[in-house]
């Protein structure tokens, strides 16, 4: 981001998280109830990114595993006759994707827990940097009206 920018960049979606990156701003006088906050972003963005790089890779490593196989216990090929790569039917791929999500269900248990902690640490510092903001600003109000 530019060097006048006064807020967050959010970027384009990663090839393999398919999460939009973030580039917080970081202002000049940042106080450290501020700088808590914008580093329980960070972290929790970066853990959002590790686990749904980590997931989607899986995802699609298993999903090409399964086509592979059904593809060849029919006897077919992975590209048909015109180059075409092959495709399973939508009931096919439903049974893959049930043992997927059956598969890693303590891993999306344990992301979600995670993701709550975060979620409400960081909006416990948004409230508290919120009431301070708005404490400076009536402090700074009943100042200017004396």
């Amino acid at each position: 981001p530019p060097a006048h920018s006064h807020s967050d960049w959010i970027g384009p979606p990663d090839k393999h998280s398919n999460l939009r990156p973030v580039i917080f701003y970081v202002p000049p006088e940042e106080s450290p109830l501020e700088r808590r906050l914008r580093e329980a972003r960070q972290e929790a963005q970066a853990c959002n990114q590790r686990f749904w790089a980590r997931h989607n890779c899986a995802f699609r490593q298993e999903k090409e595993e399964f086509i592979y196989s059904r593809l060849k216990a029919k006897g077919l090929e992975m590209r048909d006759g015109t180059g075409q790569k092959a495709t399973l039917n939508a009931e096919e791929m439903a049974d893959f994707y049930k043992d997927f999500l059956s598969k890693n269900f303590r891993k999306h248990m344990q992301y979600n827990r995670d993701w709550y902690k975060r979620n409400f640490t960081i909006t416990f510092l948004m409230g508290q940097v919120a009431l301070v903001r708005a404490l400076r600003w009536l402090r700074w109000k009943k100042k200017n009206l004396e």
